[in-house]
């Protein structure tokens, strides 16, 4: 097989990037080593910046995030039981916040990709990346018991930090930045009536709590 870009891990960056791809006319197969359901299993935050909403828009899979999701036009510190909040709308000059599961938008990027019939492989086993850095690179997996492989002319490492494709590429030609808080972070899912139509960030002595 060959492609212009083999896009290791079917995450929302993953399949994102497929589908502005696509929008620009660029061929691209999506390999993830879980099956789909598993994907759509896995259950993580919903808060999406601006930016990241109007990328959404760009590739065409906004509609029911606009329908379903909650714009925040702020959020609210609680310190010293004390309530701030915080105008993103007129802070920023009329940018706000998304609150929308990252499974529904992984949803939305899978739909739009199976109804434009793209190429995405579920269950790839041992995925291995060669060549990256060089002119001719390609990637290998096993799927039934048959191995595969792909040429390419660019390889996208979107399958997180503990992927194959970071630990694929040499410690000497990564560099890190990372910056540690002095408090934990805990966010809070309850069936009860909302305190606020926002999100609340609570600071207390055993730490960050997000709750809406």
């Amino acid at each position: 097989m060959r492609t212009q870009v083999v896009i290791v891990g079917a995450g929302p960056s993953g399949l994102l990037l497929g589908q502005l791809l696509h929008k620009a006319g660029v061929d691209a197969i999506v390999l993830e080593r879980q099956t789909g359901d598993y994907v759509l299993g896995r259950i993580r935050a919903g808060v999406l910046e601006q930016v990241t909403v109007d990328l959404l828009d760009e590739a065409g899979v906004g509609a029911r995030m606009h329908r379903e999701g909650l714009v925040h036009g702020g959020f609210e510190i609680l310190m010293d039981d004390v309530r701030h909040r915080i105008d993103l709308d007129h802070l920023t000059g009329g940018k706000n916040v998304m609150v929308y599961g990252q499974t529904e938008l992984t949803r939305d990027l899978m739909e739009a990709r199976a109804a434009a019939a793209l190429p995405t492989v579920y269950d790839a086993e041992h995925v291995a990346v060669h060549g990256f850095d060089g002119a001719n690179p390609h990637v290998t997996y096993r799927q039934d018991g048959r191995e595969q492989r792909i040429e390419c002319d660019f390889i996208a490492g979107c399958d997180g930090f503990h992927g194959v494709c970071r630990a694929s590429v040499p410690k000497s030609a990564i560099v890190e930045y990372e910056k540690v808080y002095p408090f934990a972070w805990l966010g809070l899912l309850a069936d009860t009536p909302p305190v606020s139509e926002e999100l609340i960030y609570v600071n207390s002595s055993l730490g960050f709590v997000h709750r809406r």
